[in-house]
């Protein structure tokens, strides 16, 4: 998610639009689809074309109930609370996306009501449920979870998956200052593990963190959210445990595979998990590329991980789309990756990884 849009006409920043009122719930804000007629007719898109699974929507129902519970404006606003579905249609089209795993990463403080934790999480999902219906072959989604209700969090789970399709769960990489290896959500590891589930951990922000003047958060804070509930869950023995989970780590781990010398280091100290741990959790995990790639992450991310556990990713509408070109077009040019990686990153990784949204394209 982007400020590129704040800066540039003075609006407000991503942190304080999505803590002001009760936190952007709908932080997330994009579709796909194939292009303007393709919206019109729901038509299959670019064959054999990429996957992206960073990408962010705004239905209309779920935009409705955000505006009324005054968590966006009625009129204005940032761009990412204005989501198209036909230029995010052409966005696709044009960049040879086939599909995008739509989701709504918005902040958990926004549901700390447990009414709202009940409500909230119910509309973005039937509403990305409903993308999926009207545009099967462009479209799977993650779903949303209220993570600072951990009952609620299971229950619509089980409501999203088994009955809305979705093809994997969004978490939020920290809830009330708990990171994800945190025993209070064991329960719900344990469940998504009993389902063989893809969980997709998305930044929220470090609760603590002080501004920096002229860094905006998502430049390093995001990054470290990431890297902080990653090895949480290696600290934790999570992965370990639940050994049927998929777990991606948005915007290729944060730092976690390019710190990894100074993990090993301290896990040989006694001070962290053991090397042999860190290894198997950075060989485990999935990464999207929405870093965005680039020369100085992919040789290490690859040497870390492999080819077979990166997924591409634009982070769309967040990212505007001058640079989703732009990251596009860097990623098909990295050297550090030969046809067979580009083939695997663009598309047959998450082929894998999502069989249903596969089956979609296929037919």
């Amino acid at each position: 998610m982007r400020a590129e849009d704040d800066r540039r006409t003075g609006g407000p920043s991503r942190r304080r639009v999505m803590t002001a009122a009760a936190v952007a719930t709908a932080a997330a804000v994009t579709g796909a689809g194939t292009g303007a007629a393709s919206a019109r007719t729901g038509g299959a898109g670019p064959r054999n074309g990429r996957i992206d699974t960073h990408h962010h929507a705004l239905p209309p129902d779920m935009k409705e109930w955000a505006v009324e519970h005054g968590l966006l404006p009625p009129e204005g606003g940032p761009d990412w609370g204005r989501w198209d579905l036909h230029k995010t249609l052409d966005t696709m089209d044009d960049l040879g996306i086939a599909a995008g795993v739509a989701s709504a990463p918005a902040p958990s403080e926004a549901f700390r009501d447990r009414a709202l934790a009940v409500s909230g999480p119910r509309v973005f999902n039937e509403s990305l449920a409903g993308l999926v219906r009207d545009h099967p072959s462009r479209f799977g989604f993650f779903a949303y979870l209220p993570l600072l209700h951990v009952d609620i969090a299971i229950q619509e789970a089980a409501y999203a998956l088994d009955e809305l399709g979705a093809d994997g769960v969004l978490l939020m990489a920290n809830a009330g200052g708990r990171y994800l290896g945190d025993p209070a959500f064991d329960p719900l590891f344990a469940e998504l593990d009993r389902r063989g589930a893809v969980a997709f951990v998305h930044p929220a922000g470090l609760a603590d963190a002080r501004p920096v003047p002229g860094v905006e958060d998502w430049i390093a804070d995001f990054m470290l959210d990431t890297t902080r509930t990653a090895l949480s869950l290696v600290s934790a023995g999570t992965l370990d445990r639940y050994k049927r989970l998929s777990v991606i780590l948005a915007h290729a781990g944060g730092f976690l595979p390019y710190v990894g010398g100074r993990v090993e280091h301290a896990g040989r100290q006694g001070e962290g998990p053991s090397p042999a741990a860190f290894r198997r959790a950075v060989r485990r995990f999935h990464y999207d590329t929405a870093m965005p790639m680039s020369p100085y992450a992919t040789p290490s991310l690859l040497a870390a991980a492999g080819a077979g556990r990166l997924l591409f990713g634009t982070d769309w509408p967040q990212v505007t789309r001058p640079e989703v070109d732009r990251m596009t077009a860097l990623l098909d040019r990295d050297p550090s990756l030969d046809r067979r990686a580009h083939a695997a990153v663009n598309r047959e990784n998450a082929l894998r990884l999502f069989p249903a949204l596969a089956r979609r394209l296929r037919g």
